[in-house]
């Protein structure tokens, strides 16, 4: 099942995360010296999470730009935030001990972000799947 109407909460969702993702990336990745510096993490780390942002918001950005969107596309983006939240919390505990106040400060505030997106997805996902049904 798709969704072709290009303005619902669904389309407006993916695009946020898209856009949000890929500027993160760019930041992490061209700032990773300095990020992992201010977070107390391995540049290594900070610039490979730059990089899965910076692919992850252009594979979302096809998604979107697309005539239609695969619902099932559109689940399997939902389920994976809520797995980057857990995974992002998990890391609180079981993180390296080098995390700064600022660097745990970063993982909370993204895992929320991500997590607004996923709710607003999951949202757009219900509305799409009762218009789809609908139709």
């Amino acid at each position: 099942m798709t969704v072709r109407d290009t303005g619902t909460l669904l389309r407006q969702a993916l695009l946020a995360d898209a856009a949000v993702s890929g500027l993160t990336g760019l930041a992490l990745a061209g700032g990773a010296p300095l990020a992992a510096l201010v977070f107390g993490l391995s540049t290594a780390l900070v610039a490979g999470v730059g990089a899965f942002f910076i692919i992850y918001g252009a594979a979302l950005g096809l998604l979107v730009w697309r005539p239609t969107v695969s619902l099932a596309a559109a689940r399997t983006v939902v389920g994976g935030n809520a797995l980057w939240v857990v995974a992002s919390l998990a890391f609180l505990l079981v993180g390296p001990s080098s995390l700064t106040m600022l660097g745990k400060g970063f993982v909370v505030m993204q895992a929320a972000a991500v997590a607004v997106l996923a709710e607003l997805q999951w949202a757009g996902l219900r509305r799409a799947s009762v218009d789809a049904v609908a139709a």
